[in-house]
């Protein structure tokens, strides 16, 4: 079973020689039009995202990206797609067993090509070669939005099995609850869900896991239950002191900018990122970063120089 290649590239309308900023960039733009938040139509949006995320997922990773570019060399001779023999849906690159050993998946969020290629395997997996008679765990990565990490939500997933020799696939579909609170690199597990092992077994089946991976948010990063997120001032604000609405998971809120503001404050609003152990949620930090307006028109230039000429304030000496 051939699984189709993605160009990420292409997905964030980057070049295969793009810089890691380059490539945040992309990220963010495509992001904030198709985030099923903001987008026109919300199936659509929804579906673009999640390509858009599993493009930055491995482009914004070193490693991944490297893999990935490793890979690449691979298929540039075809017409887009990857060689049967790299992904036949039980073995990854090199011959290493997949996460799904000939599984797939609807509705994690990640295409089959991840999850052939990125997909991690649990600890005690066993391989699905001739000879294997014990069922197994099955596990593949399920992308969530902060959004649901915050408040929960219920997933449709479907599974899709290898028959056994001589008969067809089998797919099942499951009703996955995503409890709020969650965090990455937790787990969801549906017991008896797994591999049964070949021709079925008496020691009954193993279980499906589902590893929650965070989505890639345009607007903030996240650190543990923190989110954090770039807050853009003229200089003029920095130094007079502003109030701001900023984006946050529960909506535009107010933050007061005091006078004298530099560049690489965090300012903190207390309660609005993500929940931790015990339901107190983390914080929303934001970190100022000073814009230089450009270009200026010639009155401004005027006022700038007016500005350079009378003030004392000389960075290159203040402590």
């Amino acid at each position: 079973m051939a699984v189709k290649f993605q160009d990420y590239y292409q997905t964030l309308g980057v070049a295969r020689t793009a810089t890691a900023e380059e490539i945040k960039l992309g990220f963010r733009n495509l992001a904030r039009i198709h985030h099923p938040d903001v987008a026109k139509n919300k199936v659509a949006g929804e579906a673009k995202f999640k390509e858009i995320n599993e493009a930055y997922e491995v482009l914004g990773d070193p490693e991944k990206r490297r893999r990935y570019d490793e890979l690449g060399a691979k298929w540039q001779d075809g017409p887009g797609a990857a060689p049967d023999h790299a992904f036949d849906g039980s073995h990854g690159p090199g011959g290493r067993p997949s996460a799904g050993g000939g599984f797939e998946y609807d509705g994690t969020g990640f295409s089959d090509f991840f999850e052939s290629f990125f997909g991690g395997s649990p600890g005690g997996m066993r391989s699905a070669f001739e000879g294997r008679t014990e069922p197994r765990d099955v596990e593949a990565d399920l992308l969530v939005t902060l959004e649901e990490a915050l408040h929960g939500s219920s997933r449709k997933i479907t599974l899709r099995r290898p028959g056994a020799k001589g008969a067809g696939e089998r797919s099942d579909t499951y009703q996955v609850r995503i409890p709020a609170g969650i965090r990455e690199g937790q787990r969801i597990r549906l017991a008896g869900q797994g591999d049964p092992g070949p021709g079925g077994s008496s020691a009954g089946a193993g279980d499906l896991y589902l590893r929650v991976r965070l989505a890639r948010h345009p607007n903030f990063s996240v650190q543990g239950a923190d989110l954090e997120y770039d807050l853009d001032l003229a200089p003029w604000e920095a130094v007079l002191g502003v109030r701001v609405n900023i984006p946050s998971l529960d909506g535009n809120s107010s933050l007061r900018v005091p006078p004298g503001t530099a560049a690489g404050v965090r300012l903190r609003l207390r309660g609005l990122g993500l929940p931790r152990e015990g339901g107190v949620r983390g914080d929303l930090l934001a970190t100022v970063r000073l814009c230089t307006p450009t270009p200026v028109s010639d009155d401004e230039r005027a006022l700038w120089k007016q500005l350079a000429t009378i003030s004392r304030f000389n960075p290159r000496t203040e402590s």
